[in-house]
This record gives C-alpha cells, sequence and structure tokens, in this order.
C-alpha cells in the first residue's frame, strides 16, 4: 500500500492550508481588546462597591483624629544611646554615696567598699541559744492526718 503521508515532491515545507496569519493577527488583537475590556469592568466595578460602602459608613468622629499611644512595648529608637544612659545609672548606683533614709542614719555605698567592710569583719553569726534547726520543729498537724 501507498503511504498517505509521504511528501509529494521531495522539497523541504510547510502546510499552506493549515493556519491563517490573519486570523492570528485578529485573534491576538481579540485577546488583547477582550483582557482591557475586563480590566475597565474590574475597575469600574471597585469603583461603584467602594463609593458604595463609603456612603453607606457614619462619619468619623473629631476625636478619632488624634494619634493614640502605641501599646506597651515600645521600640527604642537609639537603643545604643539608651543602654548608655543605663548603665552610667547602673555605674552611679553602683560606684557611688548616697543617702537611703536620712532619718534612719541608711546609706548606700560603693560595691567594693561593702566588699572590703564584709571582709573586715566578717559574715553576722547566729547566737548558740536561738539555733533551733526548723526541722526539729513540728508544726501542727491537721485532723485526719496523724502518724499511726
Amino acid at each position: 500500500m501507498a503511504d498517505h503521508n509521504a511528501p509529494v515532491s521531495g522539497a523541504p515545507g510547510h502546510e499552506l492550508s493549515d493556519l491563517d496569519p490573519k486570523k492570528i493577527g485578529w485573534f491576538g488583537i481579540a485577546l488583547a481588546l477582550l483582557m482591557i475590556a475586563v480590566v475597565a469592568v474590574s475597575y469600574l466595578l471597585f469603583d461603584y462597591f467602594y463609593t458604595t460602602v463609603s456612603r453607606a459608613r457614619p462619619q468619623p468622629s473629631p476625636l478619632s483624629y488624634s494619634r493614640e499611644p502605641t501599646p506597651e512595648p515600645r521600640l527604642s529608637v537609639k537603643p545604643g544611646d539608651e543602654l548608655k544612659a543605663l548603665r552610667t545609672e547602673e555605674t552611679k548606683l553602683l560606684e557611688g554615696y548616697d543617702w537611703i533614709d536620712r532619718d534612719r542614719g541608711i546609706v548606700r555605698i560603693p560595691i567594693a567598699r561593702a566588699i572590703d567592710i564584709l571582709a573586715q569583719r566578717g559574715l553576722p553569726a547566729r547566737n548558740e541559744k536561738s539555733e533551733a534547726p526548723a526541722a526539729a520543729k513540728e508544726a501542727p498537724r491537721r485532723k485526719g492526718t496523724e502518724r499511726r
């Protein structure tokens, strides 16, 4: 049998009857116009819905224009400067003298001086008379929890 798909002539080529370039061009133009129409209709619908909702919304209160304070925790604008100020304040407390309660004679002394005083005097000790271990004292028991 003869092959129906075999080329008639030996010259290379393409089918001239399948696709018309003019029709492909018109299809591309129609597709572009359709896309532009869809975008335009979408824009008009969104604008219509926005104005409809805006008209139904009540007018905002004049008090709503004032800015509310930012809720905690707030972000630091200049964290380096704030950290430096905090360190300076802590150093002042740890390395300086200051009155805590002048009436009762309580003062704050530098931590290095407090360590020196503690090394000279030693830690306070308990009296031997008041040294009753806490474990030896029995706590009162509730009813129903007695030992048997």
